[in-house]
């Protein structure tokens, strides 16, 4: 029997309506009643207050103490706290004690390039990390567009790159982390919201999902009201942040991000299209602004948590 792709794209839980709906049943009924506000979970990003550059011990102890549910670490702090002959049990540990979740992590590991050389040792280097990840209790991680970024990289056949994430989605079977298609509005490759979706979908991979941004998908040139064709169950983790109406969106760079609410975005169009799509997953806090920078870190990731909230409740 011919499989049309509109039931491809249901199948692996990626649209909404029909058949897709049926992943969003597997959340518990209770969340999907609850506000939007509410039934997401909250998480701080290490990019917020990289420039503090916190020991990732301290990292851990701040979201808590912010008042967060979840982390977002970076794959180099894990490095060095390692490299440093430091034990990732104890930092497991220090998680749960605070009742912390890993949402996510962030890694750079060039999965998708065209050369099969780099790509292998890109591979690898996903299994170190989703290592690092399962031993801090997580379940996933972000899988951008490293190595195919650049403004003079080819324009990558996006079948292939399905395969390439297929790839990387059985790898992560076998670790038991999850690799995410993180859109970057600034690459060459997968810059734009459709894209991943199409990579996602095209993997043909019940574990497919997107990790999406608001300011990468506007960067990108997408529209937001695009995420409403997606289904909830597909986004794990959703970065949260905003961006100035000027300069132009091409002139932007990740400097440009502000708190939820403090720029441009359309708040009312963005939580009405997560709570219709049923999206009950984390919303990662992720910026990169060198003001924030700054401040004391303890008040930026308090602000940033205020800031996600009232957008997600007003």
């Amino acid at each position: 029997m011919s499989v049309t792709r509109r039931e491809l794209l249901m199948s692996a839980g990626l649209l909404t309506g029909g058949m897709a709906m049926g992943t969003v049943a597997a959340e518990p009924e209770v969340a999907a009643q609850l506000p939007l506000d509410q039934r997401v979970r909250y998480c701080l990003n290490a990019s917020t207050v990289m420039g503090q550059k916190l020991p990732i011990e301290d990292f851990v102890d701040l979201a808590a103490k912010a008042g967060y549910q979840g982390i977002e670490p970076w794959i180099r702090d894990i490095q060095a706290y390692v490299d440093a002959g430091k034990s990732l049990p104890d930092l497991a540990k220090r998680i749960a004690d605070h009742g912390l979740r890993v949402e996510s992590t962030i890694g750079f590991a060039q999965w998708i390039v065209d050369d099969d050389t780099r790509r292998k040792e890109g591979i690898e280097t996903m299994k170190r990390d989703m290592d690092f990840v399962k031993a801090l209790g997580g379940t996933h991680i972000a899988a951008p567009p490293v190595g195919a970024q650049q403004k003079d990289a080819p324009s990558l056949d996006l079948f292939k790159v399905a395969e390439r994430y297929a790839a990387v989605l059985e790898v992560g079977r076998q670790q038991g982390v999850v690799p995410q298609v993180e859109i970057w509005g600034h690459s060459r490759n997968l810059s734009r919201l459709g894209e991943a979706v199409f990579v996602a979908t095209e993997a043909g991979d019940s574990d497919a999902c997107i990790l999406p941004d608001i300011y990468h998908i506007y960067r990108g040139g997408s529209s937001l009201a695009g995420l409403g064709i997606i289904s909830g169950a597909a986004l794990h983790c959703f970065h949260f942040n905003d961006y100035p109406a000027a300069p132009p969106r091409e002139e932007l760079t990740d400097a440009f991000r502000v708190y939820p609410g403090d720029g441009a975005a359309p708040w009312a169009e963005i939580c009405q299209t997560l709570d219709r799509i049923q999206f009950s997953g984390a919303v990662s806090l992720e910026l990169f602004n060198r003001d924030y920078w700054q401040q004391d870190p303890l008040i930026v990731a308090r602000t940033g948590l205020e800031k996600m909230k009232a957008v997600l409740s007003s």
